[in-house]
């Protein structure tokens, strides 16, 4: 993280971010993971990587669901969906298929 800091590479700097929100989010540090995925988030906006933050968006909306949110799952999933379809994604089957779970468990 600081040597992406000090070069300045926004984008390393949001994939970090990204990897220490899975670290947190295995060992059920949801409120951290969540941190972290929110910071990944609003640096893949800013820099317009929408792959990264179709993939912020999904992990956001797996842990909205673990934790009861069905609402904020939907809102997290539906738009990570829209951006994996349009770029064609393999990676848009499994986010459908959890969107389909959580509609049909809310």
């Amino acid at each position: 993280m600081e040597i992406n800091e000090h070069i300045g590479n926004v984008q390393g700097k949001a994939a970090t971010l990204h990897q220490l929100g899975i670290l947190y989010a295995d060992k059920g540090e949801v409120d951290e993971a969540i941190a972290l995925f929110n910071q990944s988030l609003e640096i893949n906006e800013r820099i317009g990587n929408v792959q990264d933050k179709a993939m912020t968006l999904w992990w956001l909306g797996d842990l909205a669901e673990q934790q009861g949110e069905y609402t904020k799952a939907i809102s997290y999933l539906q738009p990570a969906l829209e951006i994996l379809q349009r770029l064609k994604s393999p990676h848009a089957e499994s986010v459908s298929a959890s969107l389909d779970r959580i509609i049909r468990n809310s």
